[in-house]
């Protein structure tokens, strides 16, 4: 009788929370990196040789170079994170790949730290807590420190997926008024759909809720946050490409835009502390931390693996990517 062979797994990424890759372990001969840095590219291609899955992070690279560096063998490449902007989904459908994400995990963590910044830019909390550690809080001042409310306010949501509904609903909580932009998101309870343009306009605070992929990139640029009020707020925790920083900046700077609450950048990590986006007064930045919960982060790795798991067992996909192929009924790794 042949002996089974273990399926060969790749995870990018050392110390990864919650007991996803000891399932993976359970059933599967793992290659895991171990460096202090993340791997590039180069040695995320060395590492994947071989495999017949893969658990990476959604700013790893999935293109041609990585699929080509992993062979035949490879059945499933599994991504904890919901963006999927660092997948080539066109080179995953020609190397016929099963490419996954966890989209439902972190929505409601995620619609948290959305609504933090919205209250932390509008009243300007954090401008407030620089200036209590600069040791500035000498008397008690009525003008100082004045923002602007947020009970009555209008959010306009750009994008109205399951995180821009979770936020939908801490906002109506907070007496808001919701609108939303998305063709393919109608009005709900409790928000009404409006154009772009329309919402860009009249909206008092924006917050951006939709991923990034060709379509989508730059999509808020100096025309549009010129549409925008001068006492609006914008929000951004979807991810940085979608929105022109220096253009965001030049708005802060002018007194175009009141301010501003961003949890993504367009090049992450960020650690200058000269980088322009720390100094702006009115700009609230923190480091891509929506999903930053324990039990989110755990749940996020404990589905990719289970996604991966399904796919070499030659069954469907939990959550595979959108526009890339789901589960081709191949036999299964665990058979040899």
């Amino acid at each position: 009788m042949a002996v089974q062979r273990r399926p060969r797994v790749m995870v990018s990424r050392p110390d990864l929370p919650g007991n996803g890759v000891d399932l993976l372990a359970e059933r599967c001969d793992l290659v895991e990196w171990r460096g202090d840095l993340p791997p590039g590219p180069e040695e995320l291609r060395e590492l994947v040789r071989g495999c017949d899955g893969a658990l990476v992070l959604g700013n790893d690279p999935v293109d041609t170079a990585f699929l080509r560096a992993a062979g035949d063998a490879l059945k499933v490449v599994a991504l904890a994170s919901v963006g999927f902007d660092a997948v080539d989904r066109n080179a995953v459908r020609e190397h016929r790949v099963v490419a996954t994400h966890t989209p439902a995990a972190p929505v409601e963590t995620t619609a948290d730290v959305a609504m933090a910044l919205i209250l932390m830019a509008r009243r300007r909390l954090g401008r407030a807590m620089d200036s209590l550690r600069r040791g500035e809080w000498r008397v008690f001042r009525m003008d100082d420190h004045l923002g602007l409310d947020v009970q009555g306010a209008v959010l306009g949501l750009v994008g109205y997926g399951q995180i821009a509904r979770a936020v939908a609903r801490r906002a109506a909580g907070f007496g808001m008024q919701i609108q939303h932009y998305d063709p393919y998101g109608p009005g709900d309870l409790f928000s009404r759909e409006v154009g772009l343009e329309e919402l860009l306009r009249t909206s008092d605070v924006v917050s951006l809720h939709v991923p990034l992929t060709p379509a989508t990139a730059g999509l808020i640029g100096a025309q549009e946050l010129a549409m925008m009020k001068p006492t609006a707020t914008l929000v951004n925790t979807a991810r940085g490409g979608v929105l022109d920083e220096e253009a965001l900046l030049a708005a802060l700077r002018a007194g175009a835009l009141h301010s501003a609450g961003l949890d993504v950048m367009a090049a992450e990590p960020r650690c200058d502390p000269a980088d322009p986006l720390f100094a702006e007064p009115n700009l609230v930045v923190l480091p891509h931390v929506g999903s930053a919960t324990e039990a989110t982060r755990a749940e996020m790795v404990e589905l990719a693996a289970r996604n991966l798991l399904a796919v070499l067992d030659g069954a469907q996909a939990r959550t595979p990517l959108p526009g890339t192929p789901g589960s081709y009924g191949r036999r299964s790794a665990m058979a040899g």
